[in-house]
């Protein structure tokens, strides 16, 4: 029945003359492989482009001259090293409460400048933290560093986590962490994406954050795969959503 959901949800979009707004962000991209491949393959199959987000640390340097071929794909800045710094007993986190805030603010400020240098137009200012996870405090002190965007899990509280600092998030993770690292489901995915869109169509989310769509093209299994075809082409049998750039969704420059 979730399919039937979502056209459902899709159909009350345009009763209200709308078309919701989505965006992909994959993490963890590293270099050039066949998960890569198909994965962008498949966003250009539906004219989709992806946000890849790299830590400098990991990233291969052929994955540069490899995106030439994907002329719509953006990277922003996975962290630096996407380093656990936290306890044994507490959450993963390269940038949470563990370290002080200026060695993790120079950590940000080199990532950023790397991220540039090896990505050109491509290189997006915006910040992705590893595990999804950062340090209240350090959130202030982004702009500072030359960070204008702020992504992580769950709905926004507001449009702008500080100052000069446009923050969008993704809200549909289609992987099962603690379970395996396995797809998640149909009804679950489906189940948070109807979600984020109902609370924008209603009011109970900010209407103007696009509904993100969270992968990892490293550990996606086959239902994952046959899950995000068919979504795609739900998607667009339905009209289609509105996939703003990157760019436009974090108030960047052209």
């Amino acid at each position: 029945m979730s399919w039937a959901r979502l056209t459902a949800e899709l159909d009350q979009w345009r009763h209200i003359g709308r078309r919701p707004s989505l965006w992909w962000r994959d993490d963890d991209a590293r270099a050039p492989t066949l998960a890569l491949a198909r994965l962008l393959n498949l966003a250009a199959e539906h004219d989709l482009s992806v946000c890849l987000a790299a830590s400098p640390a990991t990233a291969d340097p052929e994955l540069p001259a490899y995106l030439g071929s994907y002329p719509g794909t953006t990277v922003a800045i996975h962290g630096y090293a996407h380093h656990n710094h936290a306890p044994a007993d507490a959450r993963k986190a390269e940038l949470g409460p563990h370290r002080p805030l200026p060695t993790m603010l120079g950590e940000i400020e080199v990532a950023r400048a790397r991220i540039e240098e090896m990505f050109g137009p491509r290189a997006l200012p915006v910040l992705v933290p590893p595990w999804n996870r950062i340090d209240v405090g350090l959130v202030a002190h982004l702009f500072g560093v030359g960070v204008r965007g702020l992504s992580t899990l769950g709905p926004r509280a507001t449009a702008d986590a500080a100052p000069g600092l446009r923050q969008a998030n993704v809200h549909v993770d289609v992987i099962d962490w603690r379970g395996g690292r396995r797809f998640r489901g149909v009804e679950a995915c489906l189940g948070d994406l109807i979600g984020h869109l109902r609370a924008r169509r209603e009011g109970e989310a900010d209407a103007e954050e696009p509904t993100g769509l969270l992968t990892h093209h490293l550990v996606l299994d086959e239902p994952a795969w046959r899950f995000l075809a068919e979504l795609l082409g739900t998607l667009m049998a339905r009209g289609g959503p509105i996939c703003p750039s990157p760019r436009k969704i974090f108030n960047l420059a052209a």
